[in-house]
């Protein structure tokens, strides 16, 4: 590449394993995402894309990795945005989302993180990396806290599959605690909570997540809470959201998924989510190419 050429995401499909490219999102253009993908031998444009989001170690190349051995049998395309601690520092800008000023006040909603995947697949699909019309969340960890809020945000119109593992705290189906260990003051009504709680949202953790004394594990007060262990907050957060629907009348589609013998860990994790993400995807390819031959 020439020193003044732009780089290119076709870079992200240039070989069968491991690729790179710098992206540049449109409203947040002076805080780059080095986006990390994992392509399968088998590669054409009908594949759907997973974002997979890293946790709070800001380590994209590796969770990647975690998804090389992965994607073959998935049949899918895996790309992973590094949102490094250089141009999205702390908690703020990746897990809350950039949502809030110092402040407190809310940031335009152009400027949240959790609209940038759906703008980088707008941009994906416009380089022709993908002719799919929807695609797939999975974030660990800091990356679940991250996925589970774009979700309830409304960061949702082309997910087909979403699952936020292992996450250590949660955005509380409640609008009476305010974001972000819960949904108030942020915009949202019932109406919003039923569309959220029929979203294909998949809760997965480790049933040997309970380890409590980790620096990374979040203790404040608002987060215990929420329960013990990351364990236990996985499920507390599913009850909170089935109860939620109950009273509004709307059934809760979210899938909770126990995955047993697995602790943090992200690599494990991942090849837990696999067949999940890929069923999904391969099914609603199926239900895009029955509609396209219909009409």
């Amino acid at each position: 590449m020439g020193a003044n050429a732009m780089p290119s995401l076709q870079d992200l499909v240039a070989e069968p394993g491991s690729n790179r490219a710098v992206y540049f999102d449109a409203e947040l253009s002076d805080r780059p995402l080095t986006l990390w993908s994992a392509r399968p031998k088998r590669y054409d444009t009908s594949q759907a894309i997973l974002f997979v989001f890293h946790g709070a170690a800001r380590n994209g190349s590796e969770y990647r990795d975690f998804w090389l051995p992965l994607v073959d049998e998935a049949d899918i395309l895996v790309i992973a945005p590094e949102f490094s601690a250089e141009h999205y520092p702390g908690v703020g800008w990746f897990n809350h989302g950039n949502l809030l000023t110092e402040q407190g006040q809310l940031n335009s909603r152009n400027q949240w993180t959790y609209a940038v995947p759906e703008r980088l697949f707008i941009a994906l699909r416009k380089a022709v990396i993908t002719h799919c019309g929807f695609y797939g969340l999975f974030g660990h960890s800091a990356g679940g806290q991250f996925v589970h809020r774009a979700m309830a945000l409304g960061f949702r119109k082309s997910v087909v599959v979403a699952i936020t593992a292992n996450a250590g705290t949660y955005a509380m189906p409640n609008l009476a605690i305010p974001f972000p260990y819960g949904l108030g003051g942020v915009g949202l009504d019932d109406a919003a909570m039923r569309g959220f709680l029929s979203s294909r949202l998949t809760v997965m953790v480790g049933a040997d997540d309970v380890d409590a004394t980790s620096p990374l594990f979040p203790k404040e007060v608002e987060a215990m809470l929420q329960g013990a262990t990351r364990f236990e907050r996985a499920h507390q957060y599913l009850a909170e959201a089935r109860a939620y629907g109950d009273r509004l009348g709307v059934h809760c589609a979210w899938t909770g998924v126990d995955v047993v013998g697995v602790g943090h860990d992200g690599g494990r994790i991942s090849a837990a989510a696999a067949p999940i993400v890929g069923a999904a995807l391969h099914g609603a390819a199926i239900c895009q190419r029955q509609f396209e031959i219909t009409h």
